[in-house]
C-alpha cells in the first residue's frame, strides 16, 4: 500500500492519549501510517505543553512537521511570555504554520471576547512571519469569516481545519486564499454537508486530515483515531468525486506541500 502518497495535515500525535503506560506509541503510529501510504504529517499545537511536544516529535522523525498555536479553549492562563515563545517557535525549521487557532463557541471555557482578541493576536504573528494559519471553527462561522476579513488573513491564507460549514462559506474561505480540509465526519452516514462540500471544492484547494485521536472515520468510528486512517477519508472523497485513490492522494499531498512550502 506504500505506493499511495498521503499527507495527514492535522494529527495530534502530541496528545496524551498517545502515551500509554508501557511507553510512547508515536513511533509505531508513524510506522503504521507509512504502511498505509501516509508519508507526511503535521502536528498542530493547542497549549504550551502540546506545542513543546509537537516540536519534539517533529525533530525526531523525518516527514513530520508541526504548527504552533493556542487553541481557543486553552487561553485563560496565557501571558505575554507564552506569545513570545510562540513567536520564537514559529521560526524553527520544522514549523510550517500557526495553529490551531480560531473560535469555539461550543465549549464555555473561555469568553468569545478573549477568543477573538487572541485569534487576532496570533493572526498578526503569522502575518509578520509569513506563515499560513490553521483554523479551528466550532459554531462560530460568522465571526470566523468576519475576523479573517478584518485581519486581512488572505495575505497568508491557511487551512479551514475539519471543515463543517456550508458550500457558501467554503466559497468565502476560498476567496481568502484558504484550503478546505476534511476529516472523519465526511465518512459518516449523517455527514451530508461535508460530503456535499468535499465534492465541490476545487481540486487544487482540497486537503485531508484525521484530527487524531478524535473524529475517527468509518469503518473504525468509536475507536481511537490514528494517522493511518486518513486513507479512509481520502477513499471517501475520491468516491464522491469519481476519482481513484492514488489521484486524490497525490493531488491533496501536492496541495499541502504548496501551502506549507515543502518539496513535493
Amino acid at each position: 500500500m506504500s505506493e499511495i502518497n498521503l499527507f495527514d495535515t492535522h494529527c495530534h500525535l502530541n496528545s496524551p492519549k498517545f502515551r500509554e503506560e508501557n511507553g510512547d506509541e508515536v513511533g509505531q503510529l508513524i510506522a503504521d501510517a507509512r504502511d498505509f501510504g501516509v508519508q507526511r504529517i503535521v502536528i498542530p499545537g493547542y497549549d504550551y505543553e502540546s506545542n513543546l511536544r509537537s516540536l519534539e516529535i517533529a525533530e525526531q522523525y523525518p516527514g513530520i512537521y508541526c504548527a504552533v498555536g493556542y487553541h481557543p479553549c486553552d487561553l485563560n492562563d496565557l501571558t505575554d511570555d507564552h506569545y513570545q515563545k510562540l513567536y520564537e517557535w514559529a521560526k524553527l525549521d520544522k514549523v510550517v504554520a500557526i495553529g490551531e487557532i480560531g473560535l469555539d463557541y461550543y465549549w464555555d471555557t473561555t469568553t468569545p471576547e478573549l477568543q477573538q482578541e487572541m485569534f487576532r493576536k496570533q493572526i498578526a504573528i503569522a502575518k509578520e512571519l509569513d506563515l499560513p494559519i490553521v483554523i479551528h471553527d466550532r459554531e462560530a462561522h460568522g465571526d470566523i469569516l468576519k475576523l479573517l476579513k478584518e485581519e486581512d488573513a488572505a495575505k497568508i491564507g491557511g487551512i479551514m481545519h475539519c471543515f463543517s460549514g456550508s458550500w457558501e462559506m467554503a466559497q468565502e474561505c476560498l476567496k481568502m486564499n484558504f484550503y478546505i480540509s476534511f476529516g472523519g465526519p465526511v465518512t459518516y452516514k449523517n455527514g451530508k454537508r461535508p460530503q456535499e462540500v468535499a465534492a465541490q471544492v476545487p481540486f487544487e484547494r482540497l486537503l485531508v486530515e484525521t484530527d487524531s485521536p478524535y473524529l475517527t472515520p468509518e469503518p473504525h468510528r468509536g475507536k481511537r483515531n490514528q494517522p493511518a486512517y486518513v486513507r479512509h477519508v481520502a477513499e471517501k472523497i475520491a468516491a464522491l468525486r469519481g476519482l481513484g485513490l492514488e489521484d486524490l492522494a497525490t493531488q491533496t499531498t501536492k496541495n499541502a506541500c504548496e501551502l506549507f512550502r515543502l518539496t513535493f
